[in-house]
């Protein structure tokens, strides 16, 4: 049974579908991220999910039943950029946190912990950057031992040093079996967290499933000669490369797997070939993505 179960939810803005039919199951230990431009209805759909937006259309289920008070104790929830005290340190905001959800004895020096903020607990949230502010946070969702954590653009605004804190903060959480919905518009964050996602443009579902599934395997291999027409002719007679588009004297193809740059290279030699330039890396969920957008 799903975590949580999307059937078809819509959210209409007069004539603007902010979300349209959307479909999803994410299972338990998921890290699921929602992807997509802004605007593309992730934080609508987030807000529908937990109980904050009505749909004008299409259900929801969290654990198999209809969302209610016993499932939010087991959701935490961050939406946009975490509010706290700004006198108050980290510790004594917690404690409020704490107290809001009749969590009974948390333990925030572990949780503080968790974030990499116990050196700074007892200062001041307006003395924080915003990557600490982030981390405090998701510290504040862990709050109460929540099977389920929610996270709407965690990294937006903070610098590479911060969005590396904050990811690492969430890996380290998914590896106690926690199951994580993450939307983002950075397609790399993704790629470097997640292990499922659904792509999203302008309210439809666009694509979804495990990351594995959305980027294949395939290699995108760049090739140049001194000869471009022969070298042209020569890859589309090879039928484990599907030839994309030229860029300038560069030649990209995708290639199976299954197969290296150096037959590539031995090939063409074979043919009477010089290839100037060869090199070969893994397609990537930016790839993809733009793939998928473009159709």
């Amino acid at each position: 049974m799903p975590v949580l179960s999307i059937d078809k939810i819509e959210k209409n803005y007069g004539s603007i579908k902010a979300v349209n039919q959307l479909s999803l199951d994410v299972e338990q230990g998921n890290i699921y991220g929602i992807l997509g431009p802004n605007g593309s209805g992730k934080t609508t759909t987030l807000g529908i999910i937990l109980g904050i937006i009505k749909a004008s259309g299409g259900t929801y289920q969290w654990f198999g039943g209809e969302y209610s008070k016993k499932h939010r104790k087991k959701i935490g929830a961050m939406l946009e950029t975490p509010n706290f005290y700004p006198y108050m340190n980290a510790v004594q905001n917690l404690k409020i946190v704490a107290g809001i959800k009749e969590a009974k004895n948390p333990n925030i020096d572990e949780l503080l912990e968790i974030v990499n903020l116990s050196h700074r607990k007892k200062s001041s949230f307006k003395t924080y950057s915003l990557g600490m502010k982030q981390r405090l946070g998701i510290a504040a969702t862990l709050i109460g031992d929540p099977e389920v954590l929610i996270y709407d653009e965690p990294t937006n605004g903070l610098d590479p040093e911060g969005i590396a804190e904050v990811r690492h903060t969430i890996l380290k959480i998914a590896q106690s079996g926690k199951t994580i919905l993450m939307a983002s518009h950075i397609l790399a964050e993704v790629e470097k967290i997640c292990t499922h996602v659904a792509i999203l443009k302008r309210g439809n579902l666009l694509a979804s499933g495990a990351i594995g599934s959305i980027i294949n395997d395939d290699i995108i291999i760049e090739l140049g000669s001194d000869d471009i027409s022969s070298l042209q002719l020569f890859l589309q007679k090879i039928e484990w490369l599907q030839f994309v588009e030229q860029k300038g004297n560069i030649l990209i193809a995708n290639m199976d797997s299954s197969h290296t740059a150096g037959e590539i290279n031995q090939l063409a030699w074979e043919h009477n070939i010089v290839l100037t330039h060869l090199l070969s890396r893994q397609k990537s969920l930016e790839a993809e993505f733009m793939e998928i957008v473009k159709k």
